[in-house]
């Protein structure tokens, strides 16, 4: 397994404001600096880096200065995160071209992974036709990943449609995506991240790393996420892709990035022993 981090960290999880009157450009985005994610990333030890797609349309015009990032601080871009409602018929095709956009810079600029979130709730509670709209909208940015070359995966989270374990098992059946299980939300959704990943092993082709303590996400080892069973089990399933750990916000992110760090190297002290 190789091991990366989010830049999201770095100013937090937010939205971009011209989402508001513009679906095409609702991208999520983190108010920090991207270059500093970056330096931090690399001097806590990672290997590669997630970004928002907000923060990597940035760079839609500075692209030899994003490469030079990658290339000072010897950083695999390993994907994007998007996402979008994807459930209603009349802003789904901005949607699309929204994450076409998205996954065609990606490319360009060296990314593997295509990771999308979402799946809106109504105001009025889900429909069960949601979960069908949902899966034909999630096999069309399939499509477009295909065509960039980009591995897509879907990332249950809360505050979507699927955030439960039942959620997921009504939608999954539905698409033919991958699943990228981030263990803190499949608990915090009700879930058990150990009993997920085993169930859809063969559908996991990317992971986010995060843990959970009263009700909070916080730095890997400080939290109660039984990790050891869950890399026995990708491990037990030939899993030799990225681990991607992420932390929506901590104080000091460079410290939060290296906290997990140093407990991910038991993993890597392991499989030398």
């Amino acid at each position: 397994m190789k091991l990366g981090y989010q830049t999201n960290t770095w100013g937090g999880v937010v939205g971009h404001p011209a989402g508001v009157t513009s679906i095409r450009d609702l991208y999520y985005l983190a108010n920090g600096s991207t270059e500093e994610a970056l330096r931090d990333i690399a001097a806590a030890g990672y290997g590669g880096f997630e970004i928002f797609d907000g923060n990597l349309m940035q760079f839609k015009d500075r692209k030899e200065e994003f490469t030079a990032l990658l290339q000072e601080h010897k950083l695999t871009f390993i994907g994007v995160y998007t996402g979008g409602n994807f459930i209603y018929p009349d802003v789904l095709e901005e949607e699309l071209a929204k994450v076409e956009e998205t996954a065609a810079l990606a490319a360009e600029l060296g990314a593997g992974h295509l990771i999308v979130g979402g799946g809106a709730i109504r105001g009025n509670g889900i429909l069960e036709s949601d979960y069908q709209e949902l899966g034909q909208a999630l096999d069309r940015v399939v499509a477009i990943a295909k065509r960039y070359g980009l591995v897509p995966s879907y990332h249950p989270h809360l505050g979507t449609m699927v955030q439960s374990p039942e959620q997921l098992d009504k939608l999954m059946p539905l698409t033919a995506i991958h699943l990228c299980p981030d263990t803190a939300h499949i608990e915090a959704g009700g879930g058990d991240p150990v009993d997920v990943i085993r169930k859809y092993a063969d559908r996991i082709k990317y992971v986010h790393f995060k843990d959970y303590e009263n009700g909070e996400f916080v730095p890997l080892g400080e939290g109660h996420q039984q990790f050891d069973d869950m890399v026995a089990i990708l491990e037990a399933n030939g899993y030799e892709g990225w681990v991607t750990v992420e932390l929506d916000s901590y104080p000091d992110p460079k410290q939060g990035a290296a906290i997990s760090r140093r407990f991910l190297q038991k993993y890597e002290s392991a499989k030398q022993a």
